[in-house]
């Protein structure tokens, strides 16, 4: 089985981050974000991955590698200029890296949905396209998919009002596609498949399954944190060698004996944390230096970022890779610092 996995966003939300590295190349508590998603499939006997990438494609090849050696061989397609998330596929079918059946994700998810029930499903059908359907407690910002009991799939809604929702199943950005529906994909420019290619398969083989399980998109600072939370806690079902203690100090990562990390923190390889300091609820990303006495809590730290000694971090902070906090320093909650930046 094969699978495309859509890697061309710039992840905006999650600046900045992003300024410096795309999205799925981004540590997760253990490994690159998109490691996860290749972990996913793998589990699921897919040997072969497509990534359609787009911002900054060639960190994320260095990051995630060609696989083989007992994970899925994967091969890269870059896009010229945006593409939405129809156009990759047709991309990839022209350049005939695509078979006559395979799967297709969106690659911001971090799930442990059955995948392998969605291609019986598909098959058992006799389907063109079959989407998996996730249940949501408020789907107000999300589509809703609406389908006959045998799963043939009827209608869509997107960001519905309270009074319209008549389901609690979204799109779950996961689907299984045959070949020919590249064909109906414009060659050459953006096209979203959820309003431009789906809507026009209703009636025409097109189904949803029903997937309960863990289902995330990571896209924002408060999704990554939560998702780095579920994958310590052992909420989602990964190959992330954790304890479900709450808290990750990487092998290469340093401690002071006095230094309270927890609950709820990642400090990876390379970081420090010193004398009478306070991480709780954040991550550290590789090489960062937080000083005696500094607090981080409820924060991100983009790689090397070096806080001084007595700094103050509040909840909501992103600070950029290579940024510098002074000692004594504070920043307010929510705050957002770019790459390289100084803050006195």
């Amino acid at each position: 089985m094969q699978a495309l996995v859509l890697v061309g966003g710039e992840g905006t939300r999650l600046r900045p981050l992003t300024l410096t590295q795309p999205k799925p190349a981004l540590q997760l508590v253990d490994r690159p974000f998109l490691r996860y998603v290749v972990d996913w499939l793998a589990r699921h006997g897919v040997g072969e991955i497509v990534m359609a990438c787009g911002f900054r494609a060639d960190a994320l090849r260095a990051a995630i590698g060609e696989g083989g050696d007992g994970t899925p061989a994967i091969r890269y397609v870059e896009e010229p200029e945006p593409l939405g998330t129809a156009g990759p596929i047709r991309l990839a079918a022209d350049l005939g890296l695509l078979g006559d059946r395979f799967l297709a994700l969106n690659g911001d998810l971090l799930a442990d949905l059955d995948l392998t029930a969605l291609l019986r499903a598909h098959a058992e059908r006799d389907a063109i396209a079959t989407l998996a359907l996730h249940p949501v407690e408020d789907p107000t910002s999300y589509g809703l998919v609406r389908r006959a009991e045998d799963g043939e799939v009827r209608g869509f809604l997107e960001k519905p009002d309270p009074a319209e929702i008549d389901t609690d199943e979204v799109n779950a950005g996961a689907y299984v596609l045959e070949r020919s529906v590249a064909d109906l994909i414009p060659p050459g420019r953006a096209v979203s498949i959820e309003r431009e290619v789906f809507p026009r398969l209703v009636g025409q083989g097109l189904y949803g399954l029903r997937l309960e399980g863990y289902w995330m998109d990571i896209g924002t600072p408060e999704r990554y944190l939560q998702a780095s939370w579920d994958i310590l806690e052992r909420r989602v079902e990964t190959d992330a060698g954790v304890d479900g203690s709450g808290v990750l100090v990487e092998d290469g990562a340093s401690v002071a004996p006095d230094a309270v990390v927890g609950p709820r923190a990642v400090v990876a390889r390379g970081s420090e944390v010193g004398a009478g300091a306070t991480v709780d609820h954040s991550v550290l990303l590789a090489g960062c230096r937080t000083g005696a006495g500094a607090e981080v809590r409820g924060a991100i730290l983009g790689p090397g970022v070096e806080v001084g000694d007595g700094a103050r971090i509040r909840a909501g902070s992103v600070v950029g890779e290579g940024a510098r906090i002074a000692d004594g320093a504070e920043l307010g909650a929510g705050a957002r610092v770019d790459p390289g930046a100084a803050i006195t």
